[in-house]
């Protein structure tokens, strides 16, 4: 099954665990053995493999780097690439805020004869 936005939640969440179980399968480890090499609890991974929210991301990141997938991740969030000309306007600088919605929406507004500004 493809994850796309279409999806529920929970219907991601079992489709994260089935892969999760088939990559633990796939390296011939039982729930058990993964838990102690990830250093989670066994419940950790049952809850994970069945899809069950209640699971710390810090568990999911765990098992991941067990079963050699932490480098698929960077694919799911990856790394903000900040344009030629955001580069120059910060002059070396890192953005630390958003502007809002509020300076967006004032831009675009144009002035027009007979308007007082």
């Amino acid at each position: 099954m493809k994850i796309d936005n279409q999806l529920i939640d929970d219907a991601i969440l079992r489709e994260l665990g089935e892969r999760l179980a088939s990559a633990r399968l796939a390296q011939n480890l039982t729930q058990a053995a993964l838990a102690e090499q990830a250093g989670v609890a066994k419940r950790t991974v049952e809850r994970l493999e069945s899809g069950q929210a209640a699971t710390q991301l810090s568990g999911f990141i765990r098992v991941c780097r067990v079963l050699g997938l932490l480098e698929r991740l960077d694919a799911l969030v990856p790394e903000a690439v900040v344009s030629p000309i955001a580069q120059l306007k910060l002059q070396g600088r890192q953005r630390r805020r958003a502007s809002g919605a509020g300076a967006a929406a004032g831009a675009a507004k144009k002035w027009t004869w007979g308007e007082s500004s």
